[in-house]
């Protein structure tokens, strides 16, 4: 190990001197502000019939040199795709400084699009010019960049050398590009609402807590949008929307980061079954726009995001599984003695609906592969959802899971302004126990909703989890190109 710190030392300094030499005949790459370029590689792989003898500029980063003497291969790679580029010396003035040109240098070529003997398409270069001077070592070509903490805190040399890292990343911004193109066709206003709040509400869940100098006041990192988003409701807007990153201080695993992207949408005057029938038609569309199929093959199955999903309360799918009836549970203690039997920990959970949601964490929730839509959530966990009318111990609410994973939350929002400081009261009750994920009392929603809301449909989507569907990746870090990471001293 120290043989090869020692020998990476070498290859650094040596990198240094040619850049200090560089400097010194008065070519300093860093000096150089532009370079019109004129192709991309991928381009000229896919259409090389509308390139061929014809004159491009091209730039990138050499990823890889062959060749001695008069003649030189070296492979190019741009935001696109790589290339080959013929370089030899009765073609370039600048030939011997071109040799001393390192792996990782980025470099502008100016020259003719041709194919070898050997059929590869390649540019015959006539000119050559070094843009930035790498001075660290890119991983090597065949082992790569495998460590994966390494991969995170490093994503720049990550999508260098693992080029489909950066496809991943491509169909992101596709998918989150079409999600606005099928609200803004279904008539939604996109909007921004603020990062910082006074209090932190519309989830459960631990906030990250700032201050603001100014004011002296504590100020909270949004955990939701939903709250600023259900005010414009009020407000007159009829259908709105946000995409943006929203931030909870709890655990990570494979499928949670502290900070992540969302989608929260509002439509008046529709229910959680309107907002079903839409999410519905968003997968699909997702799905053909994206992947051109509503087939997808996540984790060694095939998962149809084809119309129409299955639809089942939670109560009934726990009873399913493991076969108890809550349903027909009125005392807490009989709830609690029947998740023991379960053996599931509902330490702190006081009620029938509460315990059973622990139940059907523990026992169904990975079990649900084909997309389904679980429905009518306990109102004590769904403090912002409307009663069901046919029930009242639960809520027009509906979470969608697709590979056993949780990947949309919604309900028909509650509007009655009494209900929802008695929930809101019910909350600070839960939090003055010790449950520091328990939702705030926010007067001014309250007042909000006294002014008025209408009927309304609620939607919220996790970006993050939706690309891991859409790209077959089964962390969250792989589908956020800097997720949170611990300093590393050294």
């Amino acid at each position: 190990m120290e043989e090869q710190q020692q020998n990476l030392g070498d290859v650094l300094a040596v990198r240094r001197e040619k850049l200090k030499t560089l400097q010194e005949e008065g070519k300093n790459p860093f000096i150089i502000t532009k370079f019109d370029v004129t192709a991309h590689a991928r381009d000229i792989n896919e259409k090389f019939e509308e390139y061929e003898e014809k004159t491009v500029s091209i730039a990138g980063r050499i990823m890889a040199k062959r060749g001695q003497g008069k003649v030189g291969f070296y492979d190019l790679q741009d935001s696109t795709d790589k290339i080959q580029l013929f370089l030899k010396k009765n073609l370039l003035e600048n030939y011997d400084d071109i040799k001393k040109t390192d792996i990782g240098d980025i470099v502008g070529v100016k020259g003719e699009v041709f194919k070898t003997h050997m059929g590869q398409i390649s540019i015959r270069a006539t000119e050559f010019t070094l843009l930035s001077k790498s001075l660290q070592v890119l991983p090597e070509k065949y082992h790569g960049l495998k460590d994966m903490d390494l991969r995170y805190r490093q994503r720049y040399v990550d999508l260098i050398v693992n080029p489909e890292v950066r496809d991943v990343f491509v169909t992101r911004s596709r998918i989150i590009s079409k999600i606005r193109q099928f609200l803004d066709d279904r008539g939604f206003l996109e909007v921004e609402t603020p990062v910082l709040n006074t209090l932190a509400g519309g989830a459960n869940a631990r906030p990250f807590v700032t201050h603001h100098n100014t004011l002296n006041i504590p100020l909270y990192l949004r955990i939701a949008l939903e709250l600023p988003l259900k005010r414009l409701i009020v407000g007159g807007f009829d259908k709105v929307y946000e995409i943006s990153r929203v931030f909870r201080n709890e655990g990570m695993d494979a499928t949670h980061n502290p900070e992540f992207t969302l989608l929260e949408t509002y439509e008046a005057y529709t229910d959680y079954n309107g907002v079903m029938d839409m999410v519905e038609a968003l997968y699909a569309y997702l799905a053909q726009e994206v992947a051109g199929t509503t087939d997808l093959e996540f984790d060694g199955q095939t998962i149809s995001l084809a119309a129409p999903f299955k639809r089942a309360r939670m109560v009934d799918l726990v009873k399913e599984y493991t076969g108890v009836d809550f349903d027909a549970m009125t005392d807490a203690a009989e709830a609690k003695a029947a998740a023991d039997k379960l053996k599931v920990d509902v330490d702190g959970k006081h009620s029938v609906g509460a315990i059973m949601a622990e139940v059907f964490d523990a026992y169904v929730e990975d079990k649900l592969i084909q997309p389904t839509f679980v429905t009518m959530h306990p109102v004590e966990i769904s403090p912002l959802a409307k009663k069901s009318p046919e029930d009242p111990r639960y809520t027009e609410r509906f979470e969608l899971y697709i590979s056993g994973a949780e990947c949309a939350n919604a309900f028909s929002e509650l509007n009655d302004p009494i209900d929802q400081k008695q929930r809101f009261e019910a909350q600070m009750e839960m939090k003055a126990e010790g449950d520091d994920e328990a939702h705030p009392y926010d007067a001014d929603f309250i007042n909000a909703l006294e002014v008025g809301l209408p009927p309304t449909g609620g939607l919220g989507i996790g970006i993050d989890r939706l690309v891991m569907l859409f790209t077959g990746q089964h962390s969250i870090r792989d589908v956020i190109l800097f997720p949170t990471m611990k300093p590393v001293e050294d």
